[in-house]
Protein backbone atom coordinates (compact mmCIF):
# COMPACT_ATOMS: atom_id res chain seq x y z
CA UNK A 1 0.00 0.00 0.00
CA UNK A 2 1.43 3.42 -0.94
CA UNK A 3 2.60 5.48 2.03
CA UNK A 4 0.45 8.49 3.05
CA UNK A 5 2.03 11.86 2.29
CA UNK A 6 3.13 14.08 5.18
CA UNK A 7 4.57 17.62 4.72
CA UNK A 8 7.49 16.79 6.97
CA UNK A 9 8.47 13.61 5.07
CA UNK A 10 12.24 13.35 4.90
CA UNK A 11 13.29 13.04 1.27
CA UNK A 12 17.00 13.45 1.88
CA UNK A 13 17.61 9.76 1.17
CA UNK A 14 16.61 10.25 -2.48
CA UNK A 15 19.48 10.91 -4.81
CA UNK A 16 18.46 13.91 -6.98
CA UNK A 17 20.79 12.76 -9.74
CA UNK A 18 19.21 9.32 -9.97
CA UNK A 19 15.75 10.83 -9.79
CA UNK A 20 16.43 13.56 -12.30
CA UNK A 21 14.42 13.68 -15.47
CA UNK A 22 16.26 12.09 -18.38
CA UNK A 23 14.13 13.78 -20.99
CA UNK A 24 11.25 16.15 -21.59
CA UNK A 25 8.51 13.54 -21.74
CA UNK A 26 5.78 13.04 -19.15
CA UNK A 27 6.05 9.49 -17.77
CA UNK A 28 2.28 9.38 -17.23
CA UNK A 29 0.88 10.42 -20.59
CA UNK A 30 4.14 10.19 -22.60
CA UNK A 31 3.46 13.58 -24.23
CA UNK A 32 6.16 16.24 -24.50
CA UNK A 33 6.68 18.49 -21.46
CA UNK A 34 7.07 22.26 -21.56
CA UNK A 35 8.09 24.73 -18.84
CA UNK A 36 4.51 25.98 -18.67
CA UNK A 37 2.86 22.55 -18.43
CA UNK A 38 5.39 20.77 -16.22
CA UNK A 39 5.51 20.39 -12.45
CA UNK A 40 8.37 18.93 -10.42
CA UNK A 41 7.54 16.62 -7.53
CA UNK A 42 9.50 16.48 -4.27
CA UNK A 43 11.42 13.51 -5.69
CA UNK A 44 12.59 15.71 -8.64
CA UNK A 45 10.59 13.80 -11.28
CA UNK A 46 8.66 15.97 -13.73
CA UNK A 47 5.14 15.39 -15.07
CA UNK A 48 2.35 17.41 -16.60
CA UNK A 49 0.49 19.41 -13.95
CA UNK A 50 -2.80 18.07 -15.32
CA UNK A 51 -1.59 14.48 -15.07
CA UNK A 52 -0.59 14.91 -11.43
CA UNK A 53 -3.92 16.61 -10.70
CA UNK A 54 -5.75 13.64 -12.20
CA UNK A 55 -3.80 11.26 -9.94
CA UNK A 56 -4.68 13.34 -6.91
CA UNK A 57 -8.38 13.01 -7.65
CA UNK A 58 -8.11 9.37 -6.58
CA UNK A 59 -6.98 10.22 -3.06
CA UNK A 60 -3.95 11.46 -1.18
CA UNK A 61 -2.22 8.05 -0.96
CA UNK A 62 -1.00 8.12 -4.55
CA UNK A 63 2.76 8.01 -5.14
CA UNK A 64 5.14 9.09 -7.84
CA UNK A 65 4.62 6.68 -10.77
CA UNK A 66 8.39 6.25 -11.10
CA UNK A 67 9.92 6.09 -7.62
CA UNK A 68 6.78 5.61 -5.43
CA UNK A 69 7.56 8.58 -3.18
CA UNK A 70 4.17 9.75 -1.78
CA UNK A 71 2.51 12.56 -3.73
CA UNK A 72 1.32 15.75 -2.08
CA UNK A 73 -2.47 15.95 -1.73
CA UNK A 74 -2.18 19.33 -3.47
CA UNK A 75 -0.71 22.64 -2.33
CA UNK A 76 -3.98 24.07 -1.01
CA UNK A 77 -4.65 21.15 1.34
CA UNK A 78 -1.02 21.09 2.46
CA UNK A 79 -1.17 24.85 3.10
CA UNK A 80 -4.38 24.58 5.10
CA UNK A 81 -3.05 21.77 7.30
CA UNK A 82 0.25 23.60 7.87
CA UNK A 83 -1.57 26.83 8.76
CA UNK A 84 -3.88 24.96 11.15
CA UNK A 85 -0.88 23.59 13.03
CA UNK A 86 0.82 27.00 13.08
CA UNK A 87 -2.29 28.65 14.53
CA UNK A 88 -2.30 26.12 17.39
CA UNK A 89 1.19 27.25 18.33
CA UNK A 90 0.34 30.92 17.85
CA UNK A 91 -2.66 30.68 20.19
CA UNK A 92 -0.49 28.97 22.80
CA UNK A 93 1.95 31.91 22.69
CA UNK A 94 -0.73 34.62 22.59
CA UNK A 95 -2.43 33.15 25.67
CA UNK A 96 0.83 33.23 27.60
CA UNK A 97 1.38 29.47 27.86
CA UNK A 98 4.63 29.53 25.88
CA UNK A 99 7.14 31.80 24.18
CA UNK A 100 8.42 31.44 20.64
CA UNK A 101 12.03 30.95 21.72
CA UNK A 102 11.19 28.11 24.14
CA UNK A 103 8.21 26.08 22.94
CA UNK A 104 7.05 22.82 24.55
CA UNK A 105 8.06 19.74 22.56
CA UNK A 106 4.59 19.15 21.11
CA UNK A 107 4.27 22.79 20.06
CA UNK A 108 7.73 22.71 18.48
CA UNK A 109 6.68 19.64 16.49
CA UNK A 110 3.59 21.49 15.28
CA UNK A 111 5.72 24.49 14.28
CA UNK A 112 8.21 22.27 12.44
CA UNK A 113 5.35 20.56 10.62
CA UNK A 114 3.82 23.93 9.71
CA UNK A 115 7.11 25.14 8.23
CA UNK A 116 7.57 21.86 6.34
CA UNK A 117 4.01 22.10 5.00
CA UNK A 118 4.39 25.70 3.89
CA UNK A 119 7.66 24.80 2.20
CA UNK A 120 6.06 21.88 0.37
CA UNK A 121 3.12 24.05 -0.78
CA UNK A 122 5.48 26.90 -1.64
CA UNK A 123 7.55 24.64 -3.86
CA UNK A 124 4.34 23.76 -5.71
CA UNK A 125 3.69 27.44 -6.38
CA UNK A 126 1.29 28.35 -3.55
CA UNK A 127 1.66 32.13 -3.10
CA UNK A 128 0.32 32.37 0.47
CA UNK A 129 2.62 29.55 1.57
CA UNK A 130 5.57 31.34 -0.03
CA UNK A 131 4.65 34.57 1.78
CA UNK A 132 4.27 32.75 5.12
CA UNK A 133 7.60 31.05 4.60
CA UNK A 134 9.12 34.48 3.96
CA UNK A 135 7.64 35.78 7.22
CA UNK A 136 9.08 32.78 9.05
CA UNK A 137 12.56 33.56 7.74
CA UNK A 138 12.17 37.27 8.48
CA UNK A 139 11.08 36.61 12.08
CA UNK A 140 13.27 33.55 12.63
CA UNK A 141 10.34 31.37 13.74
CA UNK A 142 10.76 27.68 12.97
CA UNK A 143 13.82 28.45 10.84
CA UNK A 144 17.07 30.35 11.30
CA UNK A 145 16.50 34.08 10.74
CA UNK A 146 17.55 34.97 7.20
CA UNK A 147 16.54 38.19 5.44
CA UNK A 148 17.90 36.99 2.10
CA UNK A 149 15.70 33.88 2.20
CA UNK A 150 12.75 36.01 3.35
CA UNK A 151 13.22 38.31 0.36
CA UNK A 152 13.50 35.33 -2.00
CA UNK A 153 10.18 33.86 -0.89
CA UNK A 154 8.44 37.25 -0.77
CA UNK A 155 9.56 37.97 -4.32
CA UNK A 156 8.32 34.58 -5.48
CA UNK A 157 4.92 35.14 -3.85
CA UNK A 158 4.77 38.71 -5.15
CA UNK A 159 5.45 37.49 -8.68
CA UNK A 160 2.39 35.28 -8.27
CA UNK A 161 0.33 38.35 -7.31
CA UNK A 162 0.26 38.13 -3.52
CA UNK A 163 -0.33 41.70 -2.26
CA UNK A 164 0.92 41.03 1.28
CA UNK A 165 4.22 39.74 -0.08
CA UNK A 166 4.57 42.90 -2.17
CA UNK A 167 4.14 45.05 0.94
CA UNK A 168 6.68 42.91 2.77
CA UNK A 169 9.15 43.41 -0.08
CA UNK A 170 8.70 47.15 0.34
CA UNK A 171 9.68 47.04 4.00
CA UNK A 172 12.81 45.05 3.19
CA UNK A 173 13.79 47.58 0.50
CA UNK A 174 13.11 50.50 2.86
CA UNK A 175 15.33 48.98 5.56
CA UNK A 176 17.88 47.37 3.25
CA UNK A 177 17.31 43.94 4.82
CA UNK A 178 18.08 41.03 2.50
CA UNK A 179 18.02 43.41 -0.47
CA UNK A 180 19.68 46.68 -1.42
CA UNK A 181 18.02 49.64 0.30
CA UNK A 182 16.08 51.50 -2.37
CA UNK A 183 13.19 53.96 -2.11
CA UNK A 184 12.37 53.64 -5.85
CA UNK A 185 12.17 49.83 -5.47
CA UNK A 186 10.00 50.24 -2.38
CA UNK A 187 7.69 52.60 -4.27
CA UNK A 188 7.42 50.17 -7.16
CA UNK A 189 6.45 47.29 -4.89
CA UNK A 190 3.91 49.48 -3.08
CA UNK A 191 2.44 50.44 -6.45
CA UNK A 192 2.05 46.78 -7.44
CA UNK A 193 0.19 46.02 -4.22
CA UNK A 194 -1.79 49.28 -4.36
CA UNK A 195 -2.98 48.50 -7.88
CA UNK A 196 -4.46 45.30 -6.44
CA UNK A 197 -6.47 47.37 -3.98
CA UNK A 198 -4.29 46.70 -0.91
CA UNK A 199 -5.26 49.56 1.42
CA UNK A 200 -2.04 49.65 3.44
CA UNK A 201 0.02 49.80 0.24
CA UNK A 202 -2.19 52.60 -1.12
CA UNK A 203 -1.74 54.60 2.07
CA UNK A 204 2.03 54.06 2.17
CA UNK A 205 2.39 54.93 -1.51
CA UNK A 206 0.61 58.17 -0.69
CA UNK A 207 3.16 58.83 2.05
CA UNK A 208 6.01 58.33 -0.43
CA UNK A 209 4.40 60.81 -2.84
CA UNK A 210 3.83 63.31 -0.03
CA UNK A 211 7.46 63.06 1.08
CA UNK A 212 8.96 62.63 -2.40
CA UNK A 213 10.71 59.40 -1.48
CA UNK A 214 11.37 57.07 -4.42
CA UNK A 215 8.93 59.07 -6.54
CA UNK A 216 8.58 62.68 -7.63
CA UNK A 217 6.96 64.67 -4.82
CA UNK A 218 3.28 65.25 -5.54
CA UNK A 219 0.60 66.23 -3.04
CA UNK A 220 -2.12 65.56 -5.60
CA UNK A 221 -0.85 61.99 -6.15
CA UNK A 222 -0.61 61.55 -2.38
CA UNK A 223 -4.21 62.71 -2.00
CA UNK A 224 -5.33 60.33 -4.76
CA UNK A 225 -3.81 57.27 -3.04
CA UNK A 226 -4.99 58.35 0.42
CA UNK A 227 -8.49 58.68 -1.02
CA UNK A 228 -8.37 55.14 -2.46
CA UNK A 229 -7.27 53.71 0.88
CA UNK A 230 -9.71 55.83 2.88
CA UNK A 231 -12.62 54.40 0.86
CA UNK A 232 -11.64 51.04 2.36
CA UNK A 233 -11.83 52.60 5.85
CA UNK A 234 -8.05 52.65 6.27
CA UNK A 235 -7.80 54.89 9.34
CA UNK A 236 -4.27 56.24 8.78
CA UNK A 237 -4.98 57.05 5.12
CA UNK A 238 -8.13 58.92 6.16
CA UNK A 239 -6.14 60.92 8.70
CA UNK A 240 -3.37 61.73 6.19
CA UNK A 241 -5.98 62.89 3.68
CA UNK A 242 -7.58 65.16 6.27
CA UNK A 243 -4.24 66.87 6.90
CA UNK A 244 -4.01 67.67 3.19
CA UNK A 245 -7.51 69.19 3.29
CA UNK A 246 -6.56 71.28 6.32
CA UNK A 247 -3.43 72.60 4.63
CA UNK A 248 -4.85 72.76 1.10
CA UNK A 249 -2.11 70.55 -0.32
CA UNK A 250 -3.03 68.50 -3.38
CA UNK A 251 -6.71 69.29 -2.78
CA UNK A 252 -8.76 72.45 -2.32
CA UNK A 253 -8.33 73.66 1.25
CA UNK A 254 -11.37 72.91 3.38
CA UNK A 255 -10.75 73.40 7.10
CA UNK A 256 -14.40 72.78 8.01
CA UNK A 257 -14.28 69.39 6.30
CA UNK A 258 -10.93 68.69 7.97
CA UNK A 259 -12.40 69.47 11.39
CA UNK A 260 -15.41 67.22 10.72
CA UNK A 261 -13.15 64.36 9.64
CA UNK A 262 -10.84 64.87 12.62
CA UNK A 263 -13.86 64.59 14.89
CA UNK A 264 -14.98 61.31 13.30
CA UNK A 265 -11.50 59.86 13.70
CA UNK A 266 -11.17 61.31 17.21
CA UNK A 267 -14.40 59.65 18.29
CA UNK A 268 -12.90 56.35 17.17
CA UNK A 269 -9.89 56.93 19.41
CA UNK A 270 -7.32 58.13 16.84
CA UNK A 271 -4.76 59.94 19.01
CA UNK A 272 -3.38 62.28 16.31
CA UNK A 273 -6.93 63.25 15.31
CA UNK A 274 -7.86 63.99 18.93
CA UNK A 275 -4.79 66.20 19.31
CA UNK A 276 -5.40 68.03 16.03
CA UNK A 277 -9.07 68.53 16.83
CA UNK A 278 -8.05 70.05 20.15
CA UNK A 279 -5.68 72.40 18.32
CA UNK A 280 -8.46 73.51 15.94
CA UNK A 281 -10.71 74.29 18.92
CA UNK A 282 -7.89 76.40 20.40
CA UNK A 283 -7.45 78.28 17.14
CA UNK A 284 -11.15 78.40 16.23
CA UNK A 285 -10.39 77.00 12.75
CA UNK A 286 -13.20 74.99 11.15
CA UNK A 287 -15.00 74.93 14.50
CA UNK A 288 -16.28 77.47 17.00
CA UNK A 289 -13.38 78.49 19.23
CA UNK A 290 -13.60 76.71 22.62
CA UNK A 291 -10.79 76.10 25.09
CA UNK A 292 -13.03 73.78 27.07
CA UNK A 293 -13.62 71.57 24.00
CA UNK A 294 -9.92 71.71 23.22
CA UNK A 295 -9.03 70.52 26.72
CA UNK A 296 -11.68 67.78 26.56
CA UNK A 297 -10.26 66.27 23.38
CA UNK A 298 -6.60 66.64 24.28
CA UNK A 299 -7.17 64.94 27.63
CA UNK A 300 -8.51 61.90 25.75
CA UNK A 301 -5.18 61.43 23.97
CA UNK A 302 -2.80 58.74 25.15
CA UNK A 303 -0.44 60.32 27.67
CA UNK A 304 2.59 59.34 25.61
CA UNK A 305 1.58 61.60 22.70
CA UNK A 306 4.16 64.42 22.40
CA UNK A 307 1.90 66.90 20.65
CA UNK A 308 -0.91 66.41 23.15
CA UNK A 309 1.49 66.72 26.08
CA UNK A 310 2.77 70.04 24.73
CA UNK A 311 -0.71 71.36 24.00
CA UNK A 312 -1.87 70.40 27.48
CA UNK A 313 1.14 72.26 28.85
CA UNK A 314 0.07 75.35 26.88
CA UNK A 315 -3.49 75.13 28.21
CA UNK A 316 -2.39 74.81 31.85
CA UNK A 317 0.25 77.51 31.33
CA UNK A 318 -2.38 80.02 30.21
CA UNK A 319 -5.33 78.61 32.18
CA UNK A 320 -7.35 78.01 29.01
CA UNK A 321 -10.21 75.56 29.53
CA UNK A 322 -8.44 74.26 32.66
CA UNK A 323 -7.35 75.70 35.98
CA UNK A 324 -4.11 77.63 35.48
CA UNK A 325 -1.07 75.88 36.95
CA UNK A 326 2.56 76.57 36.17
CA UNK A 327 3.57 73.35 37.93
CA UNK A 328 1.17 71.13 35.92
CA UNK A 329 2.18 72.89 32.71
CA UNK A 330 5.83 72.24 33.51
CA UNK A 331 5.16 68.54 34.08
CA UNK A 332 3.49 68.18 30.66
CA UNK A 333 6.29 70.07 28.92
CA UNK A 334 8.80 67.82 30.71
CA UNK A 335 7.02 64.67 29.46
CA UNK A 336 7.11 65.83 25.84
CA UNK A 337 10.68 67.14 26.12
CA UNK A 338 11.89 63.84 27.54
CA UNK A 339 10.61 62.16 24.37
CA UNK A 340 12.73 64.45 22.20
CA UNK A 341 9.99 66.86 21.04
CA UNK A 342 11.98 69.97 20.10
CA UNK A 343 9.15 72.50 20.58
CA UNK A 344 8.52 71.21 24.11
CA UNK A 345 12.25 71.25 24.85
CA UNK A 346 12.39 74.90 23.85
CA UNK A 347 9.40 75.80 26.04
CA UNK A 348 10.87 73.84 28.97
CA UNK A 349 14.10 75.77 28.48
CA UNK A 350 12.15 79.02 28.77
CA UNK A 351 10.45 77.72 31.94
CA UNK A 352 13.85 77.04 33.53
CA UNK A 353 15.14 80.38 32.25
CA UNK A 354 12.56 82.33 34.26
CA UNK A 355 11.71 79.72 36.92
CA UNK A 356 8.09 79.26 35.90
CA UNK A 357 6.62 75.98 37.15
CA UNK A 358 10.13 74.70 37.83
CA UNK A 359 13.09 75.80 39.94
CA UNK A 360 15.00 78.46 38.01
CA UNK A 361 18.25 77.15 36.50
CA UNK A 362 20.37 78.78 33.80
CA UNK A 363 22.25 75.53 33.29
CA UNK A 364 19.09 73.46 32.72
CA UNK A 365 17.70 76.21 30.49
CA UNK A 366 20.87 76.07 28.37
CA UNK A 367 20.74 72.26 28.20
CA UNK A 368 17.14 72.18 26.97
CA UNK A 369 17.69 75.05 24.53
CA UNK A 370 20.68 73.17 23.11
CA UNK A 371 18.66 69.97 22.59
CA UNK A 372 15.94 71.87 20.74
CA UNK A 373 18.43 74.04 18.83
CA UNK A 374 20.22 70.98 17.51
CA UNK A 375 16.85 69.78 16.16
CA UNK A 376 16.51 73.04 14.25
CA UNK A 377 14.12 74.97 16.50
CA UNK A 378 14.73 78.64 15.61
CA UNK A 379 13.43 80.03 18.91
CA UNK A 380 15.72 77.72 20.87
CA UNK A 381 18.66 78.67 18.65
CA UNK A 382 18.02 82.33 19.38
CA UNK A 383 17.68 81.77 23.14
CA UNK A 384 20.86 79.67 23.17
CA UNK A 385 22.67 82.40 21.28
CA UNK A 386 21.57 84.90 23.94
CA UNK A 387 22.89 82.66 26.73
CA UNK A 388 26.27 82.36 25.00
CA UNK A 389 26.35 86.13 24.45
CA UNK A 390 25.62 86.89 28.13
CA UNK A 391 27.39 83.88 29.67
CA UNK A 392 24.34 82.53 31.50
CA UNK A 393 24.33 78.75 32.02
CA UNK A 394 27.28 78.47 29.63
CA UNK A 395 30.66 80.12 29.28
CA UNK A 396 30.47 83.45 27.46
CA UNK A 397 31.35 82.80 23.83
CA UNK A 398 30.59 85.41 21.14
CA UNK A 399 31.55 83.04 18.33
CA UNK A 400 29.04 80.43 19.53
CA UNK A 401 26.42 83.16 20.08
CA UNK A 402 26.84 84.40 16.53
CA UNK A 403 26.69 80.85 15.14
CA UNK A 404 23.33 80.09 16.82
CA UNK A 405 21.90 83.52 15.98
CA UNK A 406 22.86 82.97 12.35
CA UNK A 407 21.17 79.54 12.20
CA UNK A 408 17.94 81.05 13.53
CA UNK A 409 18.24 84.12 11.31
CA UNK A 410 18.54 81.92 8.23
CA UNK A 411 15.13 80.50 9.18
CA UNK A 412 13.71 84.03 9.25
CA UNK A 413 13.62 84.46 13.03
CA UNK A 414 13.40 88.24 13.49
CA UNK A 415 14.88 88.41 17.01
CA UNK A 416 17.91 86.44 15.85
CA UNK A 417 18.33 88.78 12.89
CA UNK A 418 18.17 91.80 15.21
CA UNK A 419 20.64 90.19 17.64
CA UNK A 420 23.09 89.56 14.82
CA UNK A 421 22.79 93.19 13.81
CA UNK A 422 23.49 94.36 17.38
CA UNK A 423 26.55 92.11 17.60
CA UNK A 424 27.92 93.61 14.37
CA UNK A 425 27.15 97.09 15.61
CA UNK A 426 29.04 96.46 18.86
CA UNK A 427 31.92 94.79 17.02
CA UNK A 428 31.27 91.47 18.75
CA UNK A 429 30.61 89.50 15.58
CA UNK A 430 33.37 87.37 14.10
CA UNK A 431 32.70 88.53 10.55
Amino acid sequence: MPQQYKPEDNLKNIDPKSAAVSGKECAICLDTLSDESATTLQCAHEFHKTCVAELQKFGINQACPLCRVPLSPGPEKVFEEATRRYVLVQLLVERGYAIWSDLPESAQQDLNAAIAGWRAAAQEGHAKAQCNLGISYEDGRGVAQNDVEAARWYRSAADLGDASAKCRMVLLHEMGRGVIRSDPEAAEWYRKAADQGQATAQCNLGVLYEKGRGVAQSDSEAALWYEKAAVQLAEQAHFNLVILYEKGRGVAQNIVKAAQCYKVAAEHGHADAQCNLGRLFVEGCGVAQSYEEAAKWVKKVDQGHQGAQTLLGDLFDEGLGVAQSDEVAGKWYQKAADQGFAHAQCILGMCYDVGRGVTQSDTKAANWFKKAAEEGDARAQTELGLLFETGRGVSKNYKAAERWYRKAAEQGHELAQMSLGVMHEKGLAVA
